[in-house]
């Protein structure tokens, strides 16, 4: 129980009703208040909202069990934001986006049976476990991981409940998983010279492969990366800078993009899978609802070039064309090729 003594920084009347008073022991109307608290925890002085009774009879103020126990959460929670700790709502919020119970969460991060709980009542958790529950809240994949890993402690119907949760959380961050990888790879790429000085655009990359599918007909993987290249390559040509911002690798059969099979599967980007004889092609159609938004006048313009040049031809065609190129020529088989080399590009 509180002795009485409460510094009052800041209060609030949250309700009043008259009843027998726990402090004065006499009928009149008693307040419960919110006050704004401060208190030493862990060597740190926070600042926290909490709940007493209030008696203005005698100008005191009581905490009832409940109000010990929610004030001393507040009091930690405050701590946590300080430290940069998540606080106790955030551990359930996220223990709830999965639909686990607290005994099956710690069994799933293999911690005490109670762990969770009183990390989401009274405890304050340590960094390291700090940072396993944030794991768990922004990668449904590695969520997922540890599921199959603690199966074996869970009942299958707990087990199949929490994968569907985790696995339609994981379709939802599929996009941003994507552009983290292929921002990843990019990252390592330091000469501007190789993305045609500017930084990577993935909308632009998206309306790029819809603003070719709409315009050349039977647009299959292999000739869509080098429509890419040729159409990065002229606007850098006439303008000194690229598109999409995409590296080029020179590969046996052409220009390929850097991280070209994760580019593909960005939302927006639809294909159809078409089986020929043993192998699997890939065929690009418009997005529904496309509409250009990112694209400039200039690059649609030399993408309409490029389009009219190169459009009718066919892989092989196109691959032929580009191997006669004094940039693909003068480029090392695996290395990136320069845009500074494609001033003599065989289209103006």
């Amino acid at each position: 129980m509180n002795d009485g003594t409460v510094e009052v920084i800041d209060l609030r009347k949250i309700e009043s009703e008259s009843h027998l008073c726990p402090i004065c022991m006499e009928y009149h109307n008693v307040a419960t208040v919110e006050v704004e608290d401060e208190e030493a925890f862990k060597g740190e002085e926070v600042v926290f909202q909490a709940i007493y009774v209030y008696c203005s009879n005698i100008d005191e103020y009581l905490e009832t069990e409940d109000m010990i126990r929610r004030n001393s959460r507040a009091m930690k929670d405050a701590y946590r934001e300080k430290v940069g700790l998540l606080t106790s709502r955030e551990i359930m919020a996220i223990r709830e986006k999965y639909g686990v119970s607290q005994k099956d969460l710690a069994a799933i991060l293999d911690w005490g049976r109670a762990t969770i709980t009183r990390y989401e009542t009274h405890q304050v958790q340590d960094r390291a476990h700090d940072d396993v529950l944030r794991k768990i809240d922004r990668d449904p994949k590695w969520f997922l991981d540890m599921l199959e890993r603690a199966r074996p402690r869970l009942t299958d119907k707990a087990y199949a409940s929490y994968v569907r949760k985790a696995k339609a959380h994981y379709r939802l961050d599929k996009n941003r998983y994507l552009v983290d990888t292929i921002g990843a790879i990019y990252a390592t790429i330091d000469e501007q010279s190789y993305t045609g000085n500017v930084q990577l655009n993935l909308d632009k990359v998206v309306e790029m492969i819809n603003y070719l599918a709409s315009r050349v007909s039977s647009l299959h993987k292999v000739k869509l990366m080098k429509l890419f290249w040729y159409s990065d390559a002229l606007h850098f040509k006439r303008t000194g800078k690229a598109i999409s911002g995409l590296a080029y690798i020179a590969m046996s059969m052409g220009a390929v993009p850097e991280g070209h099979s994760h580019i593909m599967l960005l939302d927006g980007i639809v294909f159809d899978e078409v089986e020929y004889d043993d192998n699997t092609a890939y065929r690009f159609r418009v997005a529904p609802g496309f509409e250009t938004r990112e694209l400039t006048g200039s690059e649609l313009a030399a993408m309409d070039t490029v389009i009219a040049e190169l459009g009718g031809l066919n892989a092989q065609e196109i691959s032929a064309r580009m191997h006669a190129e004094e940039a693909y020529q003068r480029t090392e088989r695996g290395k990136h090729i320069s845009f500074e080399l494609v001033k003599s590009l065989s289209i103006s």
